[in-house]
C-alpha cells in the first residue's frame, strides 16, 4: 500500500537513440522508431537495471513508439508490464516536427530566431506546447506518479524535453534559457519526489552504454 506523503524515487530515463537525434531533428510528438545502436542501448539499459537487483513498483512509458521501444527489454529484464502515458511525450513543437535544426535557420528564420530566444510562454504556430505548457504537463505526471506510489520506486521512460524540465525544477532553474545539463540517450537519472517537489539523487548515468560500439 502507498504512503501518499512519503517520498518516492522515480527513475526517469530517456529513450534509446534515433536517426533523427543524429540527424538534430526536431522530432517531437512523431512517432520515430529507434535505429539499430538505440535498441542495442535500450538492451544495455535493462541488463544495467536487473543487475541493481531494485524492485520497482511500476514502469511507465510515454506511448510514443521511441519510449515504448526502450521499455521492451527493461519491463522482460525485470518481469513486469508496461503502462502507457501520453502525459510523458515530449513536447508538441507544432510546424517545427520534422524539421532539422539547420534547415529551420535556412528556411525560416524569423522561427527560428523565435525558438532561440527560449521564451517560456511562445508557442510554435501549428499546435505546439509553449515551454510552460509542456513543464506544467510533465510536473504534473511526476507528481502524480509520486502520490499514487508514495514510498515506492517507479522506472519512467521518456524523453529529453521532459528530462530538462524536471532538472530544471529539481535545480530551481528558469524555464527561460538553453537546456544545461546532459541527457544522453538510455541515461539514467535518479529522484525523490515528494509533496514539495524533486530532489536529485544521480543524474546522466551512462557508464552502462561507454563500451557500445
Amino acid at each position: 500500500m502507498s504512503e501518499p506523503h512519503a517520498l518516492t524515487e522515480l527513475v526517469l530515463v530517456r529513450h534509446g537513440e534515433t536517426d533523427w537525434n543524429l540527424r538534430k531533428c526536431f522530432q517531437g510528438q512523431i512517432d520515430v522508431p529507434l535505429n539499430e545502436r538505440g535498441l542495442a542501448q535500450a538492451r544495455r539499459l535493462a541488463r544495467q537495471l536487473h543487475s541493481e537487483g531494485l524492485r520497482f513498483d511500476a514502469i511507465v512509458s510515454s506511448d510514443l513508439g521511441r519510449a515504448r521501444q526502450t521499455a521492451e527489454p527493461v519491463c522482460q529484464a525485470l518481469d513486469l508490464p508496461l503502462q502507457h502515458d501520453p502525459a510523458w511525450r515530449e513536447q508538441a513543437f507544432g510546424v517545427l516536427e520534422g524539421q532539422s535544426v539547420d534547415t529551420l535557420r535556412s528556411t525560416h528564420p524569423e522561427l527560428h530566431a523565435q525558438w532561440q530566444r527560449h521564451d517560456p510562454d511562445y508557442a510554435l504556430p501549428g499546435g505546439a506546447e509553449s515551454r510552460r505548457q509542456f513543464s506544467e504537463r510533465i510536473l504534473a505526471a511526476a507528481a502524480r506518479l509520486a502520490r499514487q506510489h508514495g514510498g515506492g520506486r517507479v522506472l519512467v521512460l521518456t524523453h529529453g524535453g521532459a528530462l530538462d524540465m524536471v532538472w530544471r525544477a529539481a535545480r530551481g532553474l528558469p524555464l527561460h534559457g538553453p537546456r544545461a545539463c546532459d541527457i544522453p540517450n538510455a541515461g539514467i537519472n535518479r529522484l525523490r519526489w515528494g509533496p514539495d517537489g524533486p530532489s536529485l539523487l544521480s543524474w546522466a548515468e551512462d557508464q552502462h552504454l561507454r563500451t557500445l560500439d
